[in-house]
């Protein structure tokens, strides 16, 4: 029998109306039951970890949700973490780091409707969990639509949709049909079976997303570094582009290098990779010092820079971390897993 640990968080799915719109109200023993009654093979238990809007869930959570998953692995086959939707991707990916090496399936999920609403998608999502865990499918995983989806190429697509998740640049790790859940690439955000499961929750706040538009002034990375932020994540243009004429954001990329601080630079294109090896203003940017973010979405990026600037301010270990892959979250000609000490 599949012991299955559920950690509530708040969000949508437990929900209700309050004066001013929806507010997290539900409890674990209000969600248990649905479990139970729908698997009944397998033994439930939950604890209520808060009760957030997830635009409130934070660095400072993903930390406190991290420790007790971390803490009652050796108990469970699994963990589903209930979260709103807004935010989950970004939950999911910064747990893929600070899990390193995880074994055991760890699966957040939520619901665009209310679990009380009787139209809900809260069941489905749910059970699309619990069909992780029991598929063998490891390491951190977002469950929704009857979509099974690595924690780190999750992203939010959809405000009002039921398929309000997209797998980016990978394969889902899973997908239910009438005859069954298939699965896809089931160990892609799994660790080395040669490591042990260790908990990193060392995090850095001060990273920031910049996504630039043509005009773009220069003088906003004199701002960023004046208000202390460690890490940029630089939505660039197509495979890698930037301004540097009439408006020179080269210069400050530069800059910023020789201060330490770390540049990322991504595509502002949902799909594919930011190449800056194709065009002359990628080499121009590569030249300045920045890490290449490649296939990363935005989501993994960005925490992936706030947790390896929680391990080291050193810029070369800076550049070994983001040419690993920890979660599946990048493709790389060679994809090693492994710790990053």
């Amino acid at each position: 029998m599949k012991r299955i640990l559920l950690l509530t968080t708040g969000g949508t799915i437990a929900s209700q109306m309050g004066d001013r719109g929806l507010v997290p109200t539900l409890h674990g023993s209000d969600i248990i039951t649905r479990l139970r009654t729908g698997y009944p093979r397998f033994e439930f238990d939950y604890e209520d970890l808060m009760d957030l809007d997830s635009s409130n869930i934070q660095p400072e959570e993903w930390k406190l949700i991290a420790r007790r998953v971390y803490s009652v692995l050796p108990d469970y086959d699994g963990i589903i973490i209930t979260h709103g939707t807004d935010t989950m991707a970004y939950t999911a990916a910064a747990l893929s780091f600070m899990l390193e090496s995880l074994h055991k399936s760890v699966v957040l999920t939520g619901s665009q409707l209310p679990l009380q609403n009787p139209l809900s998608d809260g069941v489905t999502n749910l059970f699309t969990a619990v069909e992780a865990i029991a598929s063998g499918i490891t390491g951190v995983s977002v469950a929704f639509n009857r979509k099974i989806i690595s924690g780190t190429r999750a992203v939010k697509v959809s405000t009002m949709g039921f398929d309000a998740f997209e797998s980016v640049n990978a394969a889902y790790l899973g997908e239910i049909f009438a005859d069954g859940t298939r699965l896809l690439n089931p160990c892609q955000g799994g660790g080395s079976p040669s490591y042990p499961t260790t908990l990193r929750e060392e995090i850095c706040n001060d990273v920031f997303i910049l996504k630039l538009i043509p005009g773009t002034r220069p003088e906003i990375f004199d701002a960023l570094m004046e208000m202390g932020y460690r890490g940029i994540v630089l939505e660039a243009f197509g495979a890698g582009g930037l301004h540097y004429i009439n408006r020179d954001l080269l210069g400050k990329l530069a800059m910023l290098s020789q201060r330490g601080i770390a540049v990322v630079v991504c595509s502002q294109c949902l799909y594919e990779r930011c190449d800056l090896s194709i065009y002359d203003v990628g080499h121009r940017i590569l030249d300045q010092g920045v890490i290449p973010g490649r296939d990363m979405t935005t989501e993994a990026a960005a925490t992936k820079l706030m947790w390896a600037l929680g391990q080291t301010d050193n810029m070369d270990q800076l550049h070994r971390i983001f040419d690993t892959c920890y979660a599946g979250e990048v493709s790389l000609i060679a994809t090693p897993s492994c710790p990053i000490y």
